[in-house]
């Protein structure tokens, strides 16, 4: 029987998205990529196939989680199978600077960034913006890992000599201009089959190192998701935002076969939009969502639902 599978490698975040298949009664199954094994010379099954492999696996014990991914992904490629969030998706999900290559390639403007890798080429990229506040972050990252705010280059110097230096997973420090939002906050962009869902404002006056998922509330240093703020949530859906940057970051989904993701950016006091992220394994805010009557994971699950009929459809005929 055909069925819908899901990769992964991070049963918290993935029970979601299962959830709300077993709401819709879907036939499903859950492929973990922590082990494993791919013959070759097999035929993969029928279905289709969705990736939510994370950049940040090493994290929790799975680090070569993403390179057996990769295999599992040209196999089924191969094969003919209808993969979401593919190969290419996973390319980008684990490399900002391709990240920020594709999204320049058309026309959406990313921070100034410099790629270093070594502690004294981070500090000669740090000279580059000497006078402005800069942020480092790992190249391969996700959960906020290595985000750091500096206000001079002797800050880095000191950062990168100190025993809090926290070495790149892939060896490569992000060094980038500091954009400041003008109300302490950026906006991210939610996409489900390439088609834009909902955008939320995420209040950063606590601290920038923030994902929506309602896993990272227990005890993770990096996403503080569950902290109450009094005077305002953390994660809050803009109503009827409508703003030309969404075409184009449907135009960068398409042209890089992303079908599900979220995209973040930043404004500055000129209102001028900086991109910084593309999460190809995107997670929704349960509160700010119930608070909105919008919801990521049942979306995603009626469009892997409606891909699977077509998927049976073409079998049939």
């Amino acid at each position: 029987m055909e069925k819908i599978y899901v990769i992964h490698e991070n049963d918290e975040w993935t029970i979601h998205l299962t959830r709300r298949l077993d709401e819709l009664a879907l036939p499903y199954e859950v492929w973990h990529m922590a082990n494993g094994l791919v013959d070759l010379s097999a035929e993969p099954p029928e279905g289709v196939f969705y990736s939510r492999m994370s950049a940040s696996s090493h994290t929790r014990g799975h680090r070569y989680a993403p390179e057996h991914t990769a295999g599992v992904l040209a196999w089924l490629e191969k094969h003919g199978r209808k993969v979401f969030n593919g190969t290419r998706a996973l390319q980008l999900e684990l490399s900002k600077l391709q990240q920020y290559m594709a999204l320049n390639q058309l026309g959406i403007r990313t921070p100034r960034t410099v790629a270093a890798a070594g502690k004294e080429q981070i500090i000669e990229a740090a000279k580059r913006f000497d006078g402005q506040k800069i942020i480092t972050k790992h190249n391969r990252a996700g959960k906020g890992l290595g985000v750091q705010l500096f206000d001079s280059v002797s800050a880095v110097e000191n950062y990168v000599r100190s025993d809090q230096f926290e070495e790149p997973i892939d060896g490569i420090t992000l060094v980038q201009e500091y954009i400041q939002s003008p109300d302490s906050s950026i906006t991210r962009c939610e996409f489900v089959g390439g088609n834009f869902q909902y955008a939320v404002r995420v209040d950063t006056s606590e601290g920038f190192e923030l994902c929506p998922a309602e896993a990272c509330q227990i005890g993770d240093l990096f996403c503080p998701v569950g902290e109450e703020v009094e005077t305002k949530p953390k994660f809050q859906i803009i109503e009827g935002f409508n703003d030309p940057i969404i075409e184009k970051f449907e135009t960068f989904l398409a042209v890089n076969q992303i079908q599900v993701a979220g995209i973040e950016f930043i404004r500055n006091s000129e209102g001028e939009i900086f991109t910084y992220d593309v999460n190809t394994n995107t997670n929704y805010n349960p509160e700010a969502e119930q608070v909105a009557g919008k919801f990521g994971m049942l979306e995603l699950a009626k469009f892997l639902r409606d891909e699977l009929e077509i998927v049976k459809g073409s079998l049939v005929g």
